[in-house]
């Protein structure tokens, strides 16, 4: 499984660069803290493949990668060689890039 750091996507976010973000965790936990991208919970990404880009690179996170892992795994299985998983999720994000997130 291919993996971003915190300050890799960092840098993809500042640069503007041509990527989409997926965050697969659920909604009330987006609203605790965010980093941006789509919100497709975990439960519901396998009802969504269309909205997930197969042209372009695709950083997917949750919590703590765990989750984001198991999702991409399963879309690898569908034909996606172009995602990537944030490495350590949003909780080493908030370590790494931005400690004004809450962690929980």
């Amino acid at each position: 499984m291919q993996e971003i750091t915190p300050l890799e996507l960092k840098e993809l976010i500042d640069s503007k660069a041509d990527f989409q973000l997926i965050d697969v965790r659920e909604p009330h936990e987006v609203e605790i803290a965010t980093i941006g991208g789509e919100n497709i919970p975990m439960g519901d990404v396998m009802d969504s493949l269309d909205k997930i880009d197969k042209n372009k690179k695709v950083v997917i996170y949750c919590r703590s990668g765990n989750r984001s892992g198991a999702i991409i795994n399963a879309l690898m299985n569908e034909g996606f060689n172009n995602l990537y998983n944030l490495k350590g999720g949003i909780l080493a994000y908030a370590d790494d890039v931005d400690d004004s997130l809450m962690k929980y």
